[in-house]
């Protein structure tokens, strides 16, 4: 595999993508965590007045892959699993969070949630596989 590489085209984090989420996340070393706010808009809906589970999906993705690159730790996801828990609409602020937890010489185990206030939107554990 080769070397991973950040050039800002991300679909949820790339600032120089026009049709991506631009999300800006908050990285905190000491805890290894991660948060950003995004809210979600009518582009973003696969039923009428739902935002799209896969469009959920990338954010818990990328909360747990960004975490472990920004730490030093090039990983790429080798398992998800999500649970979507409420649902939520377009134009609702959502808080996503993620941690790293367990690490071995292959791989990181992470978990990430999105929540709407004190509403659980979706969470989900990873495994990344560490890249070298």
């Amino acid at each position: 595999m080769k070397q991973l590489k950040d050039n800002q085209h991300c679909y949820v984090c790339g600032m120089h993508n026009p049709a991506g989420l631009c999300v800006s996340f908050d990285i905190n070393s000491e805890t290894k965590s991660i948060s950003a706010r995004f809210t979600p808009q009518e582009i973003h809906q696969g039923f009428v007045g739902l935002v799209h589970g896969g469009i959920l999906s990338a954010l818990l993705d990328e909360a747990m892959a960004k975490l472990a690159f920004s730490l030093g730790i090039p990983s790429v996801t080798a398992e998800m699993t999500v649970k979507f828990k409420a649902p939520t609409a377009p134009g609702e602020e959502l808080l996503i969070t993620g941690r790293l937890g367990e690490e071995t010489n292959r791989l990181l185990i992470a978990e990430a949630r999105i929540e709407r206030g004190p509403v659980i939107v979706a969470e989900a554990t990873g495994k990344l596989m560490k890249v070298k």
